[in-house]
Parts: structure tokens; sequence; C-alpha cells
């Protein structure tokens, strides 16, 4: 920066390190920082609380992220393409969604790579579903059928 020039990814990383660090009686969240730049290339930091700082291949974090460690580690590859890595993320944030409340509902993915950034929406109606998730439905009474025109009163 003081070159007149873009920071690095682990400049970055290391400012927030830095932040993280000095506000840690503060701060309740790891954070993750990842970008590419001329000199490494794309890379990705995670800073736990307490301001460490971790190189890592890939970085998970969030409510939903206690669910897919090991789906990670099953389907994580070095040298995947950028589409491969991209339909991975998808496909492990419906995991996440599906099994956690807090998740959201919608996918959003930032692509940060020698072309610039590229962000992508992926809205709830267009993920896959899991296990025993339900079609989306405009009302509880579509779950029943067309030929159940409304519930069976209920006995006392």
């Amino acid at each position: 920066i003081q070159l007149g020039q873009p920071a690095t990814a682990k400049v970055a990383a290391n400012l927030v390190r830095l932040l993280s660090y000095n506000n840690k009686d503060r701060l309740q969240a790891g954070l993750i920082v990842g970008g590419w730049d001329r000199y490494n290339g794309g890379k990705i930091y995670g800073v736990p609380l307490g301001g460490t700082i971790i190189e890592q291949p890939f970085a998970i974090g969030g409510s939903g992220s206690s669910y897919l460690y090991g789906f990670f580690d099953q389907a994580w590859r070095e040298g995947m393409t950028k589409d491969e890595a991209e339909q991975l993320v998808v496909k492990a944030v419906s995991l996440a969604i599906a099994r956690d409340g807090a998740s959201g509902g919608v996918i959003r993915t930032v692509i940060i790579n020698e072309d610039g950034v590229t962000r992508n929406f992926y809205p709830g109606d267009k993920l896959p579903l899991w296990h025993e998730e339900l079609e989306p439905q405009n009302s509880l009474l579509d779950t029943w059928g067309a030929a159940a025109a409304s519930p069976e009163p209920m006995s006392m």
C-alpha cells in the first residue's frame, strides 16, 4: 500500500490478524481472508479468535461449518478448476443450509483470481435438496396434495 500497489493477500491477512488480536476481548468470530496477488497467486488465511494467522488450502467458517469439515476432507483436492471449486462450495453450503437453521437460504460466492473478482448468486429455490427435505411449497396445504381440500378435523 505504501508503495502505491495493492496489498498482497498475506499483508491483508496480517492487518486483520492485528485487528483481531488487539480486539480479542471484543470480537466473537473468526475471520477468513483470501485474495490473489501477482507475487503469490491465490491465497486463503484463517484468522481464528485471538489473532493467529493460518494459511490454508481452504477455509470454512460460520454456524454451519461444523457440518462441513468431513465433507471437505473427502471432496476437496488440490488443483481443482475454478468451476469445480465453485460447485463444491455450492454443494457444501447447501448441505449446511439443510442442517443448520442459521445458515440462511441463499448462496453467494466470490471468485478472486488474476482476472479480478466475480460474484455469483444462487437463490434457495435452485439449490439441491438433501435427505429428508421437502420440495418448496406455497402453502402447508400443498403438502397434502390436490385431493385433500382441507385437513381432517382433530378428534378430542
